[in-house]
């Protein structure tokens, strides 16, 4: 049974999920209430013109940093130095090319305004935080997620405009840091040929 929000910040428990994982429906995007709902395993998605629909998937599709793939052409992609691959130095840039993306299977970005202004606040509290990737002083690609100093970076979106810079800055992204695991939220196949998995829900949130 889906749950309707109030201004109360709390969620239900996440078991109460449907099948497809929405768990609930409406509430705001309020600083406390995200990080309420990423300390639960839950992130809002929805598109424009919808209510804040809120999920928690079982199963949830994550990657341990020390099952990686990283392939021989990557590998040499990354010796060459093709890209600079920085952080946090233009969060709002990479947000802003993430809801521009075309994606398959969407009539719209899911990164309305709102979405925009939220994970901005985020950012300048130090919860969310973007990787950019750069290419002759040009922005080729990046992603952002949150992260709750608990071990665990959880994704939200990426974009790219060149061929492997998204790989590049991701790939690297996880070499030079010390998370347990890296939240993908669902499958998708650019990210299962770099080595993210199905684990299930409860599992996941043993992580958290």
């Amino acid at each position: 049974m889906i749950t309707y929000l109030t201004s109360d910040i709390r969620f239900p428990n996440v078991h109460h999920a449907n099948p497809d994982g929405l768990l609930a429906v409406g509430g705001d995007l309020s600083t406390e209430r995200l990080i309420l709902a990423y300390k639960k395993g839950i992130f809002p998605w929805f598109e424009k013109n919808q209510p804040i629909l809120w999920w928690s998937p079982n199963p949830r599709f994550v990657l341990f940093p020390e099952k990686l793939k990283v392939s021989k052409s990557m590998k040499q992609v990354l010796k060459n130095h093709d890209f600079t691959i920085t952080i946090n130095q233009d969060f709002k840039a990479v947000i802003t090319e993430c809801a521009k993306t075309k994606r398959e299977g969407q009539r719209g970005t899911w990164i309305t305004h709102s979405m925009i202004e939220a994970y901005m606040k985020l950012h300048k509290e130090g919860v969310a935080k973007s990787v950019e990737v750069w290419q002759d002083g040009n922005l080729v690609a990046g992603f952002y997620g949150v992260d709750l100093n608990n071990g665990v970076f959880c994704g939200e979106s990426m974009f790219t405009k060149v061929s492997n810079a998204s790989k590049a800055g991701f790939i690297s992204f996880i070499q030079n840091t010390n998370y347990k695991l890296i939240d993908c939220q669902v499958y998708t196949n650019h990210l299962a040929s770099l080595g993210a998995e199905e684990i299930s829900r409860e599992d996941f949130l043993g992580f958290l």
